[in-house]
């Protein structure tokens, strides 16, 4: 029995599982393999896609810049408004507009209305500015306009004077005049068919857009429209730099809403020199109007402006009623 105690005592203990210290242990005094090498070409490969990745990264935000900001290329909207009607001796109406769903308003404007024996007094001139300021900067032309002796509806288009804030655009202009049209007819419920449309530069662009797609309208007067507005975005020297005719949607074109026009129309065009068969020949959008039109080149100097009221009351004396 004594021999059989003595044999046990003798047996080997179980084998103990090797902790993590002695691994690390283990490891850190058995000597290491040589660490993989990487090929030069590789490193250059991974250079050269770093480098490819990064120029791509970089020239995606210079043409997502681009497409915020070059609206500031095409329009100069102004916020403050330094005079109205009233710094004319004129009696006006704030008008404000075009409700959001919050209930509030969208555009501001001015409503001029024409005496009761104006010659004129049945029919209502919608103006549209120019890219350009504001209404306070159109109060001469609106005075001009309203002593012709029409109702004369002038607003500003959203991003300036006291309309709401927003980036300007071709569709925002668009949206805008037609909210206007419809504040007229709706609100103020004057017949479409005594409604005449004045645009000027840009305004003029718009103007013939929206003549375009309502026939119902009186008439409409273009006063120096731009025949390429969006070259002064792409003739710029960053629009090299991106894709600026995938990124601007704005045109303003006026070959398309000339040609589909079915209302009177008068061009009021400015000229430094007297006009000559050659600049007859360019107007290529007056060319493609089939309906009634007169065709008007004054000079560019302020004296023109009795000129250019004179030639408006003549057409308005001549518009069917």
């Amino acid at each position: 029995m004594a021999k059989t105690r003595k044999n046990l005592r003798k047996q080997p203990s179980a084998v103990q599982p090797e902790s993590a210290f002695d691994k690390a242990w283990r490891e850190m005094r058995t000597p290491s393999s040589p660490p993989p090498t990487v090929s030069g070409r590789w490193l250059l490969k991974a250079l050269a896609l770093m480098l490819a990745a990064a120029a791509l990264c970089t020239w995606g935000a210079l043409c997502l810049l681009f497409w915020q900001g070059s609206w500031q290329l095409l329009y100069h909207p102004a916020a403050a408004v330094k005079h109205t009607p009233a710094s004319s001796g004129l009696a006006f109406e704030s008008a404000a507009f075009a409700a959001a769903e919050n209930g509030q308003t969208i555009l501001a404007g001015w409503w001029i209305p024409a005496a009761p024996e104006a010659p004129f007094h049945q029919l209502t001139v919608l103006c549209l500015h120019s890219q350009n300021g504001n209404l306070g900067e159109t109060v001469g032309s609106l005075a001009a306009l309203h002593a012709l002796g029409v109702n004369v509806f002038a607003f500003d288009y959203r991003g300036y004077g006291e309309s709401q804030f927003a980036h300007p655009s071709e569709a925002h202009w668009r949206e805008d005049a037609e909210w206007a049209l419809s504040y007229l007819t709706g609100t103020r419920h004057i017949p479409a068919a005594s409604i005449l449309l004045h645009g000027d530069a840009l305004g003029a662009n718009l103007a013939l857009e929206v003549a375009a797609s309502h026939p119902e309208l009186a008439g409409v007067v273009v006063r120096d429209p731009i025949p390429d507005p969006a070259s002064v975005i792409f003739n710029d020297a960053r629009a090299r730099l991106v894709p600026a005719r995938l990124l601007v949607r704005d045109r303003f074109d006026l070959d398309s809403p000339a040609t589909a026009l079915r209302i009177p129309s008068l061009w009021l065009l400015q000229t430094d020199s007297p006009p000559n068969m050659d600049m007859v020949k360019e107007d290529s959008a007056f060319k493609k109007v089939n309906a009634r039109k007169v065709q008007v080149w004054l000079p560019a100097e302020p004296s023109s402006r009795k000129d250019e009221t004179d030639s408006i009351t003549r057409w308005l004396s001549d518009l069917p009623r």
